[in-house]
């Protein structure tokens, strides 16, 4: 009977932890993660991102800011076809996002989440922490940039979805920098509150409903994402009717400080002090790497990380009982 029970604890081990170390299925309940489960998952995801080279960034960059031009397009089409409704006009506004999301696109606001609580458990630098950032919001920004070119130098938009197109950034400009930060801060919470539940969700489907639902609400809340901002932006830029500094100083700017905020602030660092101590523990025992000290923390090199930080699962046989027992 103990052997019995010894190798269905075995699978259950196999089963529930991915290679990566982080737990694959919850402790508890199997299908539902606890908050230090997630943190698990996140890190081990962001000790990932870390450490992927500056063009592979870039160009993940570039394909988010073109699925956001999507994102774009279908609204201000979808606007002038409705009439301006409010809620038929933005039933399409998500599928960018999904595209960024389920592809394993870059998209700024996306990274406020994972590479930060890599940073806060001192696992990798401020520094790296930053040249994602700055990677990331430049190739998103540009691939924004050449989309809007794009719609504004071709016929892809009828007359009627181009004048929306117009409207989209002529409101936001109209709209004081105040406001635009306070919108966004809300914007920046729900995208980075839609990566921390991602982590909790094992298909595809979930993923998808989540995903859709959550970024509705950007339009019917007439909130402000940075990315789309920049495109919006841009597009008012193309066809002359606006100065690149006035639109990067009045619109672009104050969305971006205020998605940062919400991201980083609102989420990633409450939800880091939810989670408990034992959210690191088992990567621990199993022979992590080192904690990087104050100085290698905020003065360490641009690619600082701990990539070695949740070892692979096959350098421990998890199916082997005594294994496990030595583990423990």
């Amino acid at each position: 009977m103990a052997d019995n029970e010894d190798r269905e604890e075995a699978v259950r081990d196999a089963v529930d932890v991915s290679r990566s170390g982080a737990p694959a299925g919850g402790s508890v309940i199997r299908d539902r993660f606890s908050a230090d489960e997630i943190f698990q998952r996140i890190v081990v995801a962001a000790d990932e991102e870390v450490t992927v080279g500056t063009r592979e960034l870039f160009f993940a960059g570039i394909a988010g800011g073109f699925a956001i031009t999507v994102t774009f397009m279908l609204y201000a089409s979808l606007y002038a076809k409705t009439g301006g409704d409010p809620i038929l006009s933005a039933l399409l506004y998500p599928l960018g996002f999904v595209f960024i999301i389920l592809g394993d696109y870059q998209l700024y606001t996306e990274n406020t989440l994972p590479p930060v609580a890599l940073v806060l458990e001192r696992l990798a630098s401020i520094p790296s922490l930053l040249r994602i950032w700055i990677v990331v919001l430049v190739s998103n920004v540009f691939g924004g940039m050449l989309g809007a070119l794009a719609l504004a130098t071709t016929d892809v938009l009828s007359d009627d979805a181009a004048a929306a197109a117009a409207s989209f950034a002529q409101k936001a400009i109209a709209t004081s920098q105040l406001t635009l930060f306070s919108k966004a801060v809300f914007a920046g919470l729900i995208v980075a509150g839609v990566v921390w539940v991602d982590y909790s969700l094992r298909d595809s489907i979930s993923r998808l409903v989540l995903i859709y639902i959550a970024f509705l609400a950007i339009p019917f809340g007439n909130l402000y994402h940075v990315v789309v901002s920049a495109t919006e932006m841009f597009y008012l830029v193309f066809i002359g009717e606006l100065a690149l500094s006035v639109g990067l100083w009045q619109f672009v700017l104050p969305v971006l400080l205020g998605n940062s905020v919400g991201g980083v602030v609102l989420v990633t660092v409450v939800n880091y002090f939810h989670t408990t101590e034992r959210r690191l523990e088992t990567a621990r025992d199993q022979g992590s790497k080192r904690q990087l000290t104050i100085r290698e923390w905020i003065w360490g090199g641009w690619s600082a990380s701990g990539r070695s930080y949740v070892p692979a699962t096959d350098e421990i046989p998890r199916s082997d009982p005594e294994s496990r027992e030595d583990e423990r």
